[in-house]
């Protein structure tokens, strides 16, 4: 497999052998997929969401690297506390722009015995994500930005939403297990026409467990202040319990679980 990935603009991401460029890890992470789970933040995003949590994660050259083997440690020490839901999560950041030292990771979890995990934009699905996804990965958690173009192009900055369709439909037609996230924005990702138009989309999905809807936030406005950039939704206001309520009534009509994170 090719150890470098190329993004649209020539850059190019150097990953060295069996070393993933980590932002953060989390060790008793209860919000990102079942049970108690040990989730790692991978370093790199091609996505500037204009709610994104953790702006500090997109810079594609920073992280720290860690070689796989001292990860598979971590997560085995922790074994005990997972039980039998949890697991490891590998989230972002992107984390499908390292799915090549990635492979590795996951069959090494897979051989002891640990669930697997990845939350991801779906905006990438090359030979070295294929192979991730289709032998290692037990449960994808994967993040609609919006149902229509020009949402998704204002939300993240970025063109061509299907993309992330055509992941969603590669992870069906593969028969594995597939969560959705989906971040309720007043105003702009939470009307009821989009709800609707997104549980259409996928009412007819096997491998759906459940959506977990995410209400709209500001806890990383202070992170994007230390960066220099500016926060777009700093007018935008939070969910009322009210709204939440209604996204989750509306997509309990497609969805087997609705989960309020």
């Amino acid at each position: 497999m090719n150890p470098f990935f190329f993004n649209k603009k020539t850059s190019i991401i150097k990953i060295k052998e069996n070393i993933l460029n980590v932002h953060s890890i989390e060790s008793f992470g209860t919000h990102d997929g079942p049970g108690i789970r040990m989730v790692i933040f991978l370093q790199g995003c091609k996505l500037k969401c204009q709610y994104c949590h953790n702006p500090d994660t997109i810079d594609t050259h920073g992280g720290i690297e860690y070689h796989i083997d001292t990860l598979v440690e971590k997560a085995i020490n922790m074994k005990s506390y997972f039980g039998d839901k949890g697991g490891v999560t590998v989230s972002g950041g992107e984390p499908l722009l390292q799915s090549h030292n990635l492979i590795p990771l996951f069959k090494k979890l897979k051989e002891n015995g640990i669930h697997t995990n990845l939350d991801t934009n779906g905006r990438l699905l090359n030979h070295p994500a294929i192979e991730l996804l289709d032998k290692y990965a037990d449960l994808v958690m994967l993040d609609i930005k919006h149902m229509r173009e020009d949402g998704f192009r204002k939300i993240t900055g970025k063109q061509n939403k299907e993309t992330t369709f055509n992941f969603a439909k590669h992870r069906e037609a593969s028969g594995k297990k597939m969560w959705l996230r989906y971040v309720l924005i007043p105003g702009i990702t939470n009307t009821p026409e989009l709800l609707h138009e997104l549980g259409n989309y996928f009412k007819d999905y096997k491998t759906i467990e459940q959506i977990e809807l995410q209400p709209y936030h500001k806890l990383g406005i202070h992170k994007w202040d230390a960066l220099g950039w500016e926060y777009e939704l700093k007018d935008a206001r939070e969910n009322t319990k009210e709204e939440l309520e209604e996204a989750s009534n509306i997509l309990n009509n497609y969805f087997k679980k609705v989960k309020i994170n």
